[in-house]
């Protein structure tokens, strides 16, 4: 599968995206061993969070999918059953990894598999702490999935700093604490995405943050049971971003996102784009328990900036979508700190540096990073030339480098192409309807 993309025009209006991707997963995990029934809203019907829902139903939970809602019909901490074969979880590490905690609970055996690409991620980073608690959990292929779980004797309480800023190895052993003997935990030098502190809270989990010693320190305290909860998922912020990019590259274009997750842990591109110069405005803020907001941008003219590199983890997922912000910016702009991208569904350092390099953009890679020489466009003249050229881009099965690059080629000089785009479903499976939806001509 791939796409066909044309130059496109102004975006305008009023747009809902999908409902947030990390929100989706937990949300199942924690409705599947609570007690009683669960109602969720604005879940993401994509292949990645279907993968943890089928996953569940296969362990004995009852799951009620209705148009609008879905109803969890919770089994409780110990109620899992042994599924009838391995648990098959496609593309999405996120339902790999913080499944893996939870697993390491149970008194059944069960091997976690994936897809091609998922089968050589790296999965040594849960696996060492999760053992030194004392789990049963192996890895093959060099540490990478498949990962076969055994019951153990006992979880043990359990204290552990984050070597690498990584809100799935956190979530990990958050959900894995659940099953410990006493409290639980995770330090972490910069703060990632929290998400599962918010949803642990929301289903009655005591969760406490602490600072000491410069470290965030997230301490949960194993509960005997879970109380059922109704959940409201808000727009996805990373689906969104390939929107405000596109929004703020095309001439004209004035559109507002209705109803975006703007929890603090996952809007940096906000901030760094803002710093750029980017017109961005937050409206009708709520904060049930996750915040949420409309979004508006402007077509915008960027400067380039050096990125903190502390805001890396927060931003990690839309750091292609800064890469193309940075190529019509003035001026340069460096990234350091963004090693993880290499670890993702692709090389996303490498698969960005292919799409840049064939869109005419001058740029440096590093080991951790790169420098973007940017293109200077003056978006705010209705008539300015397009500035990227067109092109045949492999997004090499990565749904983000294919939307990314998909939204830059619209800025392009002619038609372009993008290759290997399946995996966009994983994450965004109405990503095309909404770009017909604003008025681009993506197919």
């Amino acid at each position: 599968m791939g796409l066909i993309v044309k130059p496109g025009k102004a975006l305008k209006g009023e747009i809902l995206m999908p409902g947030d991707k990390s929100i989706s997963h937990r949300s199942i995990m924690c409705a599947a061993l609570a007690e009683g029934d669960s109602v969720i809203r604005g879940f993401l019907k994509g292949e990645d969070c279907l993968a943890t829902l089928n996953a569940f139903s296969k362990m004995g939970v009852n799951i009620d999918q209705h148009d609008k809602e879905i109803v969890v019909h919770g089994v409780g901490l110990q109620g899992l059953k042994k599924p009838d074969s391995d648990i098959y979880l496609g593309n999405s590490g996120t339902s790999m990894r913080l499944m893996s905690g939870l697993l390491c609970g149970q008194s059944f055996s069960s091997t976690l598999k994936g897809d091609v690409s998922l089968s050589t991620r790296p999965m040594k980073r849960i696996v060492t702490p999760l053992t030194t608690m004392g789990a049963n959990i192996s890895s093959s292929n060099g540490g990478c999935p498949p990962l076969e779980i055994n019951p153990s004797e006992k979880l043990k309480a359990f204290s552990y700093e984050l070597p690498i800023a990584s809100a799935q190895v956190k979530s990990c052993l958050m959900f894995a604490g659940l099953y410990a003997d006493g409290p639980v935990v995770i330090k972490e030098k910069i703060q990632t995405r929290d998400h599962t502190e918010l949803m642990f809270k929301k289903f009655g989990i005591h969760v406490s943050i602490e600072e000491s010693k410069g470290l965030k320190e997230i301490h949960v305290l194993p509960p005997k049971s879970m109380d059922a909860a109704n959940i409201n998922i808000p727009g996805d912020f990373s689906s969104a971003a390939f929107f405000v990019l596109a929004a703020l590259i095309t001439p004209g274009s004035d559109l507002t996102l209705m109803n975006i997750g703007i929890n603090k842990t996952r809007i940096a591109l906000l901030e760094v784009l803002k710093e750029m110069g980017a017109d961005i405005k937050l409206s009708n803020v709520s904060n049930e328990y996750e915040p949420c907001a409309d979004i508006s941008i402007r077509a915008s003219e960027l400067k380039g900036i050096t990125l903190n590199p502390k805001l890396v983890p927060n931003l990690i997922d839309e750091l292609p979508v800064l890469f193309i912000a940075a190529s019509l910016a003035e001026g340069q702009t460096i990234i350091r700190g963004a090693e993880e991208l290499r670890e993702k569904e692709s090389d996303r350092l490498e698969a960005m540096s292919n799409s840049l390099k064939l869109l005419g953009v001058k740029f440096k890679i590093y080991d951790d990073g790169i420098d973007i020489q940017g293109l200077n466009q003056e978006v705010n003249t209705s008539n300015s030339d397009m500035p990227f050229e067109a092109s045949h881009i492999n997004s090499f099965g990565d749904h983000r480098i294919a939307m990314t690059s998909a939204i830059a080629c619209t800025r392009a000089n002619d038609k372009s192409y993008i290759e290997d785009t399946k995996n966009v479903t994983t994450s965004f499976p109405n990503f095309l309807e909404i770009c017909e939806e604003v008025g681009l001509d993506i197919k």
